[in-house]
C-alpha cells in the first residue's frame, strides 16, 4: 500500500530500523536493532548541568525493586514532577530509550523526570508493566520533597505502549485512591487490543509499527489467547475502560498513517465525552515512529509541540 508521507519524511524511511515481530528470535533480532538505532542516534545536550541518578524503588507487592532514572535540574524550590514511561510495544527498551527525550524534558522545563525501568514482555506479562509504572509513581509522590517536586504538580507521560502504561497507571492511581494526577501526557498511545480499527486493519505494512507488529506485542503482554477476548483489564488496555470521568487533563496525540491512530481518537472523544478537559494533536504525513526524522519540518513541531503542552499541563 503506498502511503502520502510527508516529504520530509521520504528520504530517511530507508534508514530507519525494520521492524518485523513474528517470534521470540525476531524479538530478540528487533530488542538488538533499536539499541544499535539508538546508539548511532546523537544525544540531547542540555544547556545547563542536570542531575541524573539510578534509583531502585519499591515494586508490586512480591515482585522485584523497579529501577528508576531521576534527572534533577539546578532549580531552587519545588518544582514540577513527571513520571515519564518509554515506548516499545511492552516488550522493547530500556532507560536508555528515552534518556534524551528525558533530559530535555528536565533541561528545558525545569522539572524532575523519573523514567520507569518497567519489566518487559514476554518474560513478564501483564500486569507486571503496569504495576511497576505505579509503583514508580507512588514513590515519585511519597518522596516528592525529597526529589524536590511540588506533590500538586505531578504529571504521568509515555510515549506508544509507553503512552497506553500512562493510561494504565493514571487509571489504577483514581482507582486506587493513589497519587494525585495533574495532567497525563499520551503520545501516540497503544491501548487497545482488540485491534478492530479502521487504522489498525487498514495499516499492514507501516514503517515501525503495523497490524502484524501489534498482533505480537498484544499476545506478548496479554499471553497468547488472551487478546481481543472479554476479560481483559482496563489497566491492560485503556480503550477498554467504561468509566473516564475524573480522570486528569489530558493530550493525545496521532500519527496520521498509524496503526493507532483510531484506537488514540476515539480515546481522546471518550475522555472529553467524560467531562476530562481533552487536547488532540494529529500530524498529517507521520507514521508511528517518525520522530526519529529530528530533521524534519513536522517533528521538530511534533517536539516544539510536546513541550509546551507539558509546559503547560505541569504548571512548569
Amino acid at each position: 500500500m503506498s502511503y502520502a508521507f510527508d516529504a520530509d519524511l521520504l528520504p530517511w524511511l530507508d534508514l530507519l530500523p525494520a521492524v518485523t515481530l513474528t517470534d521470540y528470535e525476531s524479538l530478540v533480532a528487533a530488542r538488538a536493532k533499536m539499541s544499535e538505532t539508538r546508539l548511532q542516534t546523537p544525544p540531547y545536550e542540555p544547556s545547563q548541568p542536570i542531575d541524573v541518578r539510578d534509583e531502585l524503588v519499591p515494586g508490586p507487592e512480591g515482585a522485584p525493586d523497579v529501577r528508576v532514572r531521576v534527572y534533577t535540574p539546578p532549580v531552587d524550590g519545588l518544582r514540577p514532577g513527571l513520571v515519564y514511561i518509554h515506548g516499545g510495544g511492552f516488550i522493547v527498551g530500556d532507560l536508555d530509550t528515552s534518556d534524551s527525550a528525558c533530559l530535555k524534558y528536565a533541561d528545558q522545563l525545569g522539572i524532575v523526570v523519573v523514567s520507569v525501568d518497567y519489566r518487559l514482555a514476554p518474560e513478564t506479562p501483564f500486569p507486571g508493566q503496569v504495576e511497576d509504572c505505579y509503583a514508580a509513581l507512588v514513590w515519585t509522590a511519597n518522596k516528592a520533597s525529597e526529589l524536590g517536586i511540588d506533590p500538586a504538580r505531578i504529571g504521568v507521560a509515555g510515549e506508544s505502549a509507553g503512552g497506553g502504561l500512562a493510561a494504565g497507571t493514571v487509571l489504577l492511581a483514581r482507582d486506587r485512591g493513589g497519587p494525585a494526577i495533574v495532567f497525563q501526557y499520551l503520545g501516540v498511545p497503544e491501548i487497545d487490543d482488540r485491534l478492530e480499527t479502521e487504522s489498525m486493519r487498514a495499516y499492514v505494512d507501516t514503517p515501525l509499527w503495523n497490524y502484524p507488529n501489534a498482533v505480537f506485542s498484544w499476545d506478548s503482554y496479554l499471553g497468547e489467547g488472551k487478546r481481543g477476548t472479554a476479560d481483559v483489564s482496563p489497566y491492560a488496555a485503556p480503550a477498554r475502560a467504561t468509566d473516564l470521568s475524573g480522570l486528569p487533563p489530558t493530550v493525545v496525540t496521532v500519527c496520521q498513517f498509524d496503526p493507532l491512530r483510531d484506537e488514540g481518537l476515539e480515546y481522546a472523544r471518550r475522555l472529553s465525552q467524560a467531562n476530562v478537559p481533552t487536547e488532540v494533536r494529529g500530524y498529517a504525513g507521520t507514521f508511528h515512529g517518525s520522530q526519529m526524522v529530528t530533521e524534519a519540518a513536522v517533528t521538530k513541531r511534533m517536539a516544539d509541540d510536546q513541550v509546551a503542552d507539558l509546559r503547560r499541563g505541569l504548571q512548569a
